[in-house]
C-alpha cells in the first residue's frame, strides 16, 4: 500500500483533500457515496462536499475492502451490511445482560433489606 498524505487537522475536507489522502480519484469518492449509502457528507451552498472525521472512516473503510483486500463493489456492500447486523445484535446482547446486571443488583438489595427488617 502506497504512503497516504496525511490530513491537516481540522473539522471539515474537502473533496479533493479526502482523494489525495487515499490516493484515488474524486470521482471514485463520488461514485462510492452512490454506491454507499453511508457515507453523507455535508454540503455548502455551492454544493461542495464537506467530509468530518467520521466520514473519512467510512471511506478508508470502504478502501480498505475494495483497494486493499480485493472486495467487489458488491462484496464491500455485503460485507457491511453483515458487519453492522453483528453490532446490532452485540449492542441488543449487551443491551439485555445490563439490564440483568441491574435487576440483580436490584434483587441483591431488596434481599438485604428484607433480611435487615
Amino acid at each position: 500500500m502506497a504512503e497516504r498524505q496525511p490530513l491537516p487537522d481540522k473539522i471539515y475536507y474537502s473533496i479533493g483533500e479526502i482523494a489525495r489522502h487515499f490516493g484515488v480519484s474524486t470521482s471514485l469518492i463520488r461514485y462510492w457515496e452512490d454506491e454507499f449509502p453511508h457515507i453523507t457528507p455535508r454540503k455548502n451552498g455551492k454544493g461542495d462536499r464537506r467530509y468530518n472525521k467520521a466520514d473519512i472512516e467510512k471511506v478508508a473503510r470502504i478502501y480498505e475492502l475494495i483497494k486493499e483486500k480485493g472486495f467487489t463493489i458488491k462484496g464491500a456492500q455485503g460485507h457491511l451490511v453483515e458487519k453492522t447486523e453483528k453490532l446490532g445484535k452485540f449492542t441488543q446482547t449487551n443491551n439485555v445482560a445490563e439490564r440483568l446486571l441491574r435487576i440483580r443488583t436490584f434483587l441483591l438489595e431488596l434481599k438485604k433489606d428484607l433480611e435487615n427488617i
